[in-house]
């Protein structure tokens, strides 16, 4: 996926500002929650948000990838 910005979105009045996909208030947490379950893309729009496509799906694994390479990681060395 190129470019997720116009999948996921951030409203302070929805979520109390998590982001969430675009047109429905399904936030990326809880697509995340289930990816990491090992429910398959396709279950989760068949069994949780028939709402979403795959392509959704994708948009929030790729938020979440380009939020931890922002991260400034801190070590402590001993």
């Amino acid at each position: 996926m190129k470019d997720y910005r116009n999948r996921i979105t951030i409203n302070p009045e929805v979520h109390f500002g998590k982001p969430y996909i675009v047109g429905t208030r399904i936030t990326v947490d809880n697509v995340l929650e289930l990816i990491q379950e090992g429910i398959s893309f396709d279950e989760v729009i068949q069994n949780y948000y028939p709402d979403l496509q795959i392509e959704d799906i994708k948009a929030c694994i790729q938020y979440a990838l380009d939020l931890i390479r922002k991260e400034e990681i801190y070590a402590e060395v001993s």
